[in-house]
């Protein structure tokens, strides 16, 4: 039995901290149904403040070492959303002293799809009318997708016809018959009102041409749809536009105004990055750190620190069916991030890092 206390923690339980106390963890999950025993390791927090782990709800992994980094900027569970090598998730999905993942996969596009061809999936992952989405569905099942990412892009001029909504709307019926949650890439206000629509359970990106529509985001409540807003990205794609000609309605304050609207209006929200190292995408974002950038920009949107707090441990948790962690609770996994200071009144405190523990392993 491996046996751990943390002592003189102040515990967040996903509204406020505690005083400060005693954490204990054996066999890498928490258990407080008993005091600590004389041969346990002891941590001292030194009135610090213990966190959950966090969780980054949209990366992209295509290399181990990438786990790593994760981890130690105290990202105990990551959810890739878009795999190249779904071999390699597998390989990494659970490795001690490593980030937890959880993976899409392969993501469904259409057959000439921009991202099908520019990022470099391979072409017989795509998908070409709603008659294929029962079968696309199953070989993604049976290649371990944790839930299903569909790829919605807006019809540009020139560009490859787009995911159709049957389509999309029939990946989503196939996906739920087999119990799994679907996640839709949406970049633009008709995209999200097509993910929606077709009962998406997840939209990834926040849009930066647009003010928040009013009926939309009720529809988005209506729904019960999450919204995993990945700032990050939306930000590096406005301050640096990759693209040759940007609409002059492209801002970053868009996208910033659509996460205030969704969060006043009631919409769960869930920490995401958009983290990759891919030289093809629009723009890199790094892994780990840029979820301490998310969390601030997410309060700089509106939320509150323990509204961001929340959106990257309990709700991501939560809505994405990890029932075994996001919450420092007696039977969780021991996925724990101790800082130095209170982030719950300046959420930046979150960067000074005095230990990260994985599934009761020490990662720093």
């Amino acid at each position: 039995m491996r046996a751990l206390t943390i002592t003189n923690a102040r515990v967040f339980d996903g509204t406020r901290l505690s005083e400060p106390r005693s954490v204990r963890i054996i066999d890498g999950l928490i258990d407080e149904s008993r005091a600590g025993a004389a041969h346990d390791e002891v941590v001292d927090a030194e009135g610090g403040v213990l966190l959950p782990g966090l969780i980054d709800g949209h990366v992209h992994i295509d290399d181990p070492g990438q786990t790593l980094t994760l981890a130690r900027w105290g990202v105990s569970t990551a959810l890739d959303m878009g795999a190249k090598d779904p071999g390699l998730i597998r390989e990494c999905r659970d490795q001690t002293g490593r980030t937890s993942l959880r993976s899409a996969g392969f993501p469904a596009g259409p057959v000439t799809g921009t991202h099908i061809a520019r990022l470099g999936y391979p072409a017989w992952i795509a998908i070409a009318e709603a008659d294929d989405a029962v079968g696309w569905v199953a070989q993604r099942a049976a290649e371990g997708s944790d839930y299903i990412k569909v790829l919605l892009e807006p019809q540009i001029p020139g560009q490859p016809e787009p995911l159709s909504p049957t389509t999309a709307a029939a990946v989503v019926d196939a996906a739920h018959a087999g119990g799994r949650r679907v996640v839709m890439h949406t970049t633009t206000v008709d995209t999200v009102r097509i993910a929606v629509t077709a009962g998406a359970d997840v939209f990834t990106h926040s849009p930066l041409a647009g003010a928040p529509d009013a009926e939309l985001v009720q529809q988005i409540v209506d729904a019960d749809t999450v919204a995993v807003p990945t700032l990050s990205m939306m930000k590096a794609l406005a301050d640096h536009w990759p693209f040759p000609v940007r609409p002059p309605e492209v801002a970053f304050e868009n996208a910033l105004a659509w996460v205030g609207a969704l969060h006043r209006a009631g919409v769960s929200i869930v920490a995401g990055t958009d983290a990759n190292a891919d030289p093809a995408t629009p723009a890199r974002v790094p892994h780990g750190e840029s979820l301490h950038d998310e969390l601030a920009l997410m309060v700089e949107a509106g939320l509150t620190p323990v509204d961001a707090l929340r959106a990257a441990t309990e709700v991501s948790a939560n809505r994405f069916g990890l029932s075994d962690r996001g919450a420092i609770r007696s039977g969780l996994r021991a996925d724990l991030l101790l800082v130095a200071a209170d982030p719950t009144v300046d959420i930046a405190a979150t960067r000074d890092i005095r230990g990260v523990w994985i599934a009761g392993e020490r990662v720093r």
